[in-house]
This record gives C-alpha cells, structure tokens and sequence, in this order.
C-alpha cells in the first residue's frame, strides 16, 4: 500500500476524451481506481475508456454535457448504480471560444464561457457533494490555469473565468473540509493539447513562451499527472483550498 494508491477507489474526469483528462484519467486506472471517462461525444469517450480497458484497468464512458444540470445528475446517478461510490472528481472540461479583449467580448461570449468553466464545475460539485458527505470522505480536483493567476493578451475572458475557479476551490475547500472533503486546484501552464493548440501551433507564440519556461520547454499533458495522483491519493489528505502550479517555471519568470 503507497500513499498514492488508489485501489478501490471511484474517480469521475470531466473532459477526459483527450489531453489532460484523458492522461489523467489512465493514470488513475493505473492506480487502481475504477475511472468514469465522461465528455461530451460519445464515440470519443468510449475511445479513451477502451484504451483503458485493454491496459487492464476499469473504465465507464458517460457522455454528459457539464453545461446541462440533468446531464450531470443523470451521470454521477450512474456512477453510483455501478460502483456504489464516488470517492475522486476531476473538474476539467473547458471551452474557450474567443481570442480577444475584455471589453471587445460580447456577453455571449462571457456566458458561454463561465457557464462551461465555472458553472459546469459547480454543477459537478453539487452532484457529487452529497455522495462523499454520505461516505465522510472525497477528493475534488479543480483544474484552473495560471491564466487565472496572470494576465496573458487574448486570454482575458478565459483567465477570469479560471480565477473564478480558484476562488471556488478555496471556498469549497472551506465549506467541505469538516466533511472529510478536501478541495484543490491545478494550474496548469501551456500545455500542448488539441485545446491550446491555436497558441503552440503558432512558432513565434511557442517560441515567446518557451523562452520564458525555466525549465525550457512547453508542457505535456502527461506532465500533469504527477500533481493529479498527489491530490487524489491519500498523499494529500491535509492538503486542502490550495493551487497547485504546473507550468515549468513560467510564472515564476514572468
């Protein structure tokens, strides 16, 4: 038994088709965790839980969309019919359809966004709450972005809403922690997933950041799943409302 264990435990990733999700979520079935792959596509989801599968893990696809509070319900509900518990979430599905200013973005554009990346977190939240409640223990991971942590041109609508997801995690961490719940966040940097693709395709964007990255290279989805199996495990059971950065030393330089 090592504190990064998972063996019996029930973990739901958000997001989990490809990139951080999907990496994070394969990891956890490594550790022992029966994982539930949810995303919006279906055909995509049962990709990445077969993959699992054939690694010799335990996988469930559910699609759900987070923007789509019956969605949810319906999922977590499923979770529990099947495994009986949920024990780890993992907030991470995300859009961020604009590329611009503050102010030149239309409040549709902020709508969509924040009702994605903060209340579809929320409404995870509020799904599963009662279930680890009832158990007397859970683990839920947020992942933000250091866009929530420093300003960065075109990012602005996105980084609000990502500080908006740090805020929530400390006052979930506060609220929950007397329920044996601890509540943390991962602050990923640029990651080169298929999501931040439009900023890393570009040379002279890739280059600008990579230049600043301590350790001189942009991240891998992979790189992530350090941080993820720390909060999930027993590892981090006094670890709570905190932020864990994971970007190479960007933002140590900025």
């Amino acid at each position: 038994m090592t504190p990064f264990d998972l063996t019996g435990k029930v973990a739901i990733v958000t997001g989990a088709s490809r990139g951080i999700g999907k990496a994070i979520a394969g990891a956890y079935a490594q550790a022992g965790a029966r994982v539930v792959v949810c995303s919006r596509k279906a055909e995509a989801i049962e990709s990445a839980a077969s993959e699992i599968r054939a690694a010799g893990g335990e996988a469930l696809a559910a699609a759900c969309h987070i923007g789509d509070a019956d969605q949810v319900q319906a999922m977590v509900a499923r979770t529990v019919a099947q495994w009986g518990a949920v024990d780890i979430v993992v907030n991470n599905a995300a859009v961020n359809p604009y590329f611009g200013t503050l102010l030149a973005a239309d409040e549709g554009v902020w709508r969509k966004i924040f009702d994605v990346n903060l209340m579809g977190y929320l409404r995870v939240c509020k799904a599963v709450v009662p279930h680890m409640q009832a158990a007397g223990h859970g683990k839920i991971i947020n992942v933000a972005s250091i866009a929530g942590m420093v300003a960065a041109p075109g990012l602005g609508v996105y980084g609000v809403s990502k500080a908006a997801i740090i805020q929530l995690t400390r006052q979930l961490a506060l609220e929950l922690g007397r329920d044996g719940i601890t509540v943390n966040a991962i602050a990923p940097g640029l990651i080169k997933t298929r999501f931040s693709e439009v900023m890393w395709s570009d040379p002279g964007v890739a280059e600008a950041i990579t230049a600043r990255v301590s350790l001189g290279r942009l991240g891998e989805a992979e790189d992530i799943i350090g941080a993820a199996l720390l909060l999930a495990s027993p590892a981090s059971d006094y670890l709570t409302g905190t932020v864990l950065v994971v970007d190479g030393g960007l933002t140590a330089r900025w």
